[in-house]
């Protein structure tokens, strides 16, 4: 019998990289590179995950991240060619990820210094050609750095001697020695490839590795037929245009969305999204004249028995519920914040703080605006949720495609036309510029007694990109201006996916990465516990 105090072997485990992973990425990050060296944000991992699921890897070793791969499918035109690190890679966030690309370009390779004598790198690198094999890709490129340049410029001041010395094994350098002996090849030298690499002096060996098996002029098409059986095909979305009245109850409430809920169950909805503030119903219960900022304590009160009924809807009806968003003050830093929770039919709650709050919300109840803004992983795939105002700021909804989504819900809340046009139109903006779907449900009807909501208007709509595969003008359905609907719509994700690649604009693959950029700035964000 064995002995009980026996401790229990590691195991290392190369697998594909979760959403889990990401704090664990991170660290091993920053063990792995010198300070001067930016780390990913977790938007930026999380758009590797997201754009590109099967060609983001981990090492785990003993429960813990020691080595990080991430790579994503480019075609060979844009990855032959000299780039930079950035322009490459959509600044880290792997954005510019084709699904039809030829090559698998590898964006990172990192291994922590601690486990070097475990062959991680090994591991990884033979991961990556499975893969390419497995996709049908003519072969791998990336830029290689070249860490040990700094110690050697003098004896070699011309970056291509140096490189043509490490080739003939002359001297060795850490990085591109280790990736020759793994048969990549250089093709180039790459300047001005990763600015903060002061130890290659911002150079990079650009090295390619031929998958043999797939022919230089040979077809890729294996490529796109194994994409195609990665993520689901049709997608069902609805909004509810909803009729804001008086209740009595918080039951009555319950009751009425409930309503809906079951309405596009039975119509097999994958996803279901309420207006902007449509809990502000619940104020009419009492109906008491209230100060702004009591009325926002009265509603604090239902966020409880609001998160756990409409999370107990969305298990009971199969159906992802975009719960349009509840006002809520926090108490660890006295602010109120504007929240749209987002309950999944698989039980997870996720949160998103409206970044951008309305000089009218800042007015009557000192609305702050919220600090991060991030994808969420569905059934569907990543989508995200920009709350009314938040759809007139282009960055924001930039910034969530950067990170892989694909739909983008829109709850608003509008007293007339002019504000709703405002949405609307940026809306329609969004989905043409960003190549993706876009959902818009707002209120209708009033409420005399609660401030700020006593008249709506609404026409909510789902929007698709203007080109062939779509509706005409871009318009997958929309609703009967100010009357209580619903609006449906199937979409599907892979005419979306070949009008990123293949449509007759490429508003994605043809952005300017050599100019422009969108970059979060790092800001602690407000928390509810």
């Amino acid at each position: 019998m064995p002995d009980k105090q026996t401790k229990e072997k590691p195991t290392l485990i190369v697998r594909n990289a979760r959403i889990s992973d990401i704090p664990g990425i991170r660290k091993l990050i920053t063990e792995a590179y010198p300070p001067h060296i930016e780390n990913y944000s977790p938007d930026a991992i999380r758009g590797h995950i997201n754009h590109f699921p099967q060609g983001q890897f981990v090492v785990i070793y003993d429960q813990k991240v020691v080595g990080y791969c991430a790579t994503f499918k480019i075609s060979g035109e844009l990855a032959l060619q000299p780039h930079s690190w950035n322009q490459i890679t959509g600044y880290g966030y792997a954005s510019r990820h084709d699904l039809h690309g030829d090559y698998l370009y590898g964006m990172e390779v990192c291994v922590h210094p601690d486990y070097r004598g475990l062959r991680i790198g090994n591991r990884i690198y033979t991961a990556r050609k499975r893969l390419c094999q497995a996709e049908g890709l003519k072969g791998i490129v990336f830029g290689g750095r070249l860490p040990g340049y700094t110690r050697r410029i003098k004896k070699y001041p011309d970056i291509h001697k140096y490189v043509e010395a490490v080739r003939n094994k002359e001297i060795r350098d850490p990085v591109l020695s280790f990736q020759l002996r793994n048969h990549f090849e250089v093709i180039g030298v790459l300047p001005n490839y990763l600015e903060e690499d002061t130890q290659s002096k911002s150079y990079a060996a650009h090295l390619l590795w031929e998958n043999r098996a797939v022919s230089k002029s040979g077809p890729t098409g294996k490529t796109a037929k194994l994409a195609e059986t990665r993520s689901p095909d049709r997608v069902r979305l609805s909004c509810v245009q909803y009729l804001q009245r008086r209740v009595h109850s918080f039951d009555e409430f319950a009751g009425y969305v409930e309503y809906f809920v079951d309405v596009v169950a039975d119509y097999y909805a994958d996803f279901v999204v309420f207006p902007e503030l449509f809990t502000l119903q619940l104020l009419s219960i009492d109906n008491a004249k209230l100060s702004p900022e009591k009325a926002i304590l009265k509603l604090t009160e239902y966020r409880e028995p609001f998160i756990e009924f409409m999370s107990s809807l969305a298990l009971k009806y199969n159906i992802n519920i975009i719960g349009g968003s509840h006002p809520t003050k926090i108490d660890n830093d006295d602010g109120v914040y504007n929240i749209s929770y987002i309950f999944l039919r698989d039980g997870q709650i996720h949160e998103q703080y409206k970044i951008h709050p309305t000089p009218n919300e800042r007015y009557w109840w000192n609305i702050r605006g919220g600090n991060e803004f991030k994808t969420i992983m569905t059934d569907c795939g990543p989508v995200a949720v920009l709350i009314c105002y938040d759809a007139e700021f282009p960055e924001l909804a930039r910034h969530a495609v950067n990170q892989g989504a694909k739909i983008l819900f829109i709850p608003f809340c509008t007293d007339e036309r002019q504000s709703y046009m405002r949405v609307r139109y940026c809306a329609q903006a969004r989905a043409i510029e960003n190549q993706c779907y876009v959902v818009m449900a707002g209120n209708v009807g009033n409420l005399p007694g609660v401030k700020n909501m006593d008249i709506q208007y609404a026409q909510s709509a789902i929007f698709t990109p203007c080109d062939f595969p779509f509706a005409r003008d871009g318009i997958a359905a929309d609703s009967t201006p100010n009357v209580e609907m619903v609006a449906f719509a199937d979409l599907s994700l892979h005419a979306l996916e070949n009008a990123r690649s293949q449509g007759t604009v490429l508003n994605l693959k043809d952005r300017r990465h050599d100019l422009y950029a969108v970059k979060w700035m790092k800001k602690k964000v407000p928390s509810l516990k």
